[in-house]
C-alpha cells in the first residue's frame, strides 16, 4: 500500500516538471517564475496616475475658487456703492423738501394774512381822506366797519390755521399757559388760585401753547386783627 502511494507520488512529479519543461520551450513565464512577478509589479505600477497631477488637479480647484470668490467680492462691492449713491441722494432730496417746507410752509397763512392787510390798508385810507366836518361821522362809521371786518378776518384766519385764543378767566392758574403776573385779593363769587384778570391774550396751536397768558391770579385775602 505504501510503495504504490509512493509511487503515484513520482508520478505526479514527473508530470510537473514535464508540464514545466514543455511551458519553457514554448517561452511561456512561469506562473512562479521572476519574470512573471517582475513583469506583474510593472503592470500595477503602470496603472497608478503619476505624483504630479495630484497638485496640478488641487492648484486648479483653487483657481477656480479665488475666481468665483473675485466676481462675489466685485458684484458685492457694485451693490454697496450703488445703495450708498441712493442713499446720498435720498438724503439729498429729504433736506432740500426739509429747506422746503421751512421756507414755505406758512405760505397758505401768509396768503390769508394778504387779504387782512388789504383790509387795513382800506381803513387806513379812510383815515388819511380829507373829510368836510359833517362827513367825520360818516368816516368813523367806515372805520369802525373795517376794524369789525379786519377782527372777524383774523379770527377766520386764525382758526383756519389752528391758532386758538385762550380765554383763561375763571381757569385755574397753569404756569404751563399762563404767566403770573401779581396776585390779587378774590373779590366776591372768584375763588382763590383761579385767573382774575387777563392782561394778554395767550394763543395755542393746534393745542400747544406758542404765548402764555399774562395774568393775574386772585388769592385769598387776609383778615386784619
Amino acid at each position: 500500500m505504501a510503495a504504490r502511494s509512493v509511487w503515484a507520488v513520482r508520478r505526479l512529479l514527473q508530470r510537473l516538471l514535464a508540464s514545466s519543461a514543455a511551458s519553457e520551450g514554448r517561452g511561456w513565464p512561469h506562473p512562479f517564475s521572476t519574470a512573471t512577478q517582475r513583469t506583474a509589479g510593472e503592470d500595477c505600477s503602470s496603472e497608478d496616475p503619476p505624483d504630479e497631477l495630484g497638485p496640478s488637479l488641487a492648484e486648479r480647484a483653487l483657481k477656480l475658487k479665488a475666481v468665483k470668490l473675485e466676481k462675489e467680492v466685485q458684484d458685492l462691492t457694485m451693490r454697496y456703492q450703488r445703495a450708498v449713491a441712493d442713499g446720498e441722494n435720498i438724503r439729498r432730496r429729504t433736506q432740500r423738501c426739509v429747506e422746503d417746507a421751512k421756507i414755505f410752509g406758512i405760505q397758505s397763512f401768509c396768503k390769508d394774512l394778504v387779504e387782512v392787510a388789504d383790509i387795513l390798508e382800506k381803513t387806513r385810507e379812510y383815515i388819511s381822506e380829507e373829510t368836510e366836518p359833517e362827513d367825520q361821522k360818516l368816516t368813523l362809521e367806515k372805520i369802525f366797519r373795517g376794524l369789525s371786518l379786519l377782527e372777524a378776518k383774523l379770527k377766520s384766519v386764525f382758526a383756519k390755521h389752528g391758532l386758538e385764543k385762550m380765554t383763561p378767566i375763571g381757569d385755574k392758574y397753569d404756569p404751563h399757559e399762563h404767566e403770573l403776573l401779581c396776585h390779587v385779593p378774590a373779590r366776591v363769587g372768584v375763588q382763590p388760585g383761579t385767573v382774575a384778570l387777563v392782561r394778554q391774550d395767550g394763543y395755542k396751536l393746534h393745542g400747544r401753547t406758542i404765548r402764555l397768558a399774562r395774568v393775574e391770579v386772585a388769592v385769598e385775602s387776609q383778615r386784619r386783627l
